[in-house]
């Protein structure tokens, strides 16, 4: 067993006349096949899988806002799902309830190549998108590891390698369509690039993680795609030497697209797992975008700083399939360290701490995982401030989970200490719930659960999820 599920939330009765009145509507787009229900209960967080009663997969906001009635009516609680690659626990179904699959609403509604505007459903993923919006010459920069759905990405507000240069979800998402708990459709936002119309209802929403209703439909802000494009490879000869490179750089002005940093057990998984042959020494991933001479310049700057803190081997990747191989291998980069333990499970932590204390916290983090007996590979979105560790455990093992969970709650701790969050993008779900108190304070707290309380009376949205329902 890993981690069980919070004690205190009993499954709900599920009514066979809900099942019945699904069925009625929506065919055999209803299922509560084991194998479909196992599908939609287990995500990469650590947490024992927990089923839904039964699966919808929905094809409209219509649709969402029928089951979404239908299961207010029964008191069902509801879980958005997406592609199914959270980290912390976020779709697992904790008191049973409907899962509402919107994979095959994943269609682009329109596209506005002169506003620089999208608008699409929440099923599509975020490489849909870009081969959706490749002849436009414009693409949508917010990439995290996994090919996540829009939708996932809007409700744990997502972000990914490029938020240095690119922001996260919270800045690229315009406006959005949601389906309250009671069956009300809202719509925010619109597509004007800023508003003083009321309360900021869209930011609301991103970041929700599906507790405050479903997710239908998003506007989202584009980028043009820049005429040139340079990545690099730098090895250092220490982890604080990589990181006070990128920080240097931050704080010069150089407006660096991406800057990753791996460290030497990380590269090591890397190398296997994607037949490369980088030096296996604590590594940063460069990319740059520009004009060809402002991609020139920032990358001169950036190899003259390097070589300030031990930087070698600065090797470029120019041509675009060259540039693919290095980022997909990055990408694929928490699979990679799976294999470093065979049959491991991952126990993940993803703070950010601010700029000007990342170093520090790097250098301490890596002090006592070097203490540790598990293996805890680092990679980070190091721009901004935000890192991961991917503490490798045997599940079978309790000592083993122990220890993980010690190590990640010095790790937040620590973020918390020096002003930083404890999730940079992962989001709370199950596994960062008392450290959000710890963040924010009991009064915050309590007035997100007033906003939650307002909206969503009767606890059917994703419930147990971000924070208890009761103080």
């Amino acid at each position: 067993m890993n981690h069980p599920a919070p004690p205190a939330l009993a499954r709900r009765p599920f009514p066979t006349e809900l099942l019945e009145q699904l069925r009625s509507a929506f065919g055999e787009r209803v299922s509560n096949s084991e194998a479909v229900r196992a599908h939609h209960g287990r995500d990469e967080s650590p947490f024992d899988p927990q089923l839904p009663d039964a699966v919808v997969f929905a094809q409209s906001t219509g649709e969402v806002q029928t089951i979404v009635k239908l299961c207010a009516r029964y008191g069902v609680p509801i879980i958005p799902y997406g592609n199914g690659s959270s980290l912390e626990g976020h779709l697992l179904a904790v008191q049973g309830g409907i899962s509402i699959d919107l994979s095959q609403m994943n269609r682009v509604l329109s596209i506005n190549a002169e506003d620089l505007t999208v608008t699409v459903e929440p099923g599509i993923s975020r490489k849909q998108l870009n081969e959706a919006l490749r002849d436009t010459g414009l693409f949508f920069p917010i990439d995290p590891g996994a090919d996540a759905s829009i939708g996932g990405m809007t409700a744990t507000r997502a972000s990914g390698t490029n938020a240095v240069r690119y922001g996260t979800m919270r800045e690229n998402v315009l406006g959005l369509t949601a389906v309250l708990a009671d069956g009300r459709v809202v719509k925010t936002g619109t597509r004007a690039r800023k508003s003083s119309a009321g309360y900021d209802l869209t930011r609301l929403f991103v970041g929700s993680e599906g507790t405050l209703g479903v997710i239908t439909e998003i506007t989202l802000r584009l980028y043009p795609q820049p005429e040139a494009v340079s990545a690099a490879v730098c090895a250092f000869p220490s982890m604080g030497e990589a990181v006070r490179t990128v920080i240097e750089t931050i704080q010069i002005g150089v407006p660096i697209a991406r800057v990753e940093f791996i460290d030497s057990l990380a590269v090591r998984a890397i190398n296997k797992h994607s037949n490369l042959t980088l030096r296996e020494k604590h590594t940063l991933f460069f990319e740059f975008h520009g004009t060809a001479a402002g991609v020139e310049e920032q990358a001169q700057l950036v190899q003259e700083l390097a070589a300030q803190h031990g930087g070698e081997g600065f090797e470029w990747a120019t041509r675009p399939e060259d540039r693919s191989r290095l980022w997909n291998a990055r990408h694929n980069a928490y699979f990679a360290m799976l294999q470093l333990k065979p049959g491991c499970r991952a126990v993940t932590t993803d703070v950010c701490v601010p700029i000007s204390r990342l170093a520090e916290c790097v250098i301490e983090t890596e002090t006592d995982l070097k203490a540790s007996p598990l293996p805890c590979p680092i990679v980070g979105h190091v721009g901004d401030g935000n890192f991961h560790v991917a503490i490798l455990i045997d599940p079978d093992k309790p000592e083993e989970i122990d220890e993980a969970e010690r190590l990640n709650r010095r790790i937040v701790q620590r973020a918390i200490e020096m002003d930083g969050t404890c999730t940079g993008e992962h989001g709370v779900g199950l596994h960062k719930m008392d450290f959000l108190i710890e963040e924010h304070g009991a009064d915050t707290i309590d007035t997100m659960r007033a906003i939650k309380h307002a909206l969503d009376p009767h606890n059917l949205m994703n419930p147990g999820k971000i924070f208890s329902w009761a103080a």
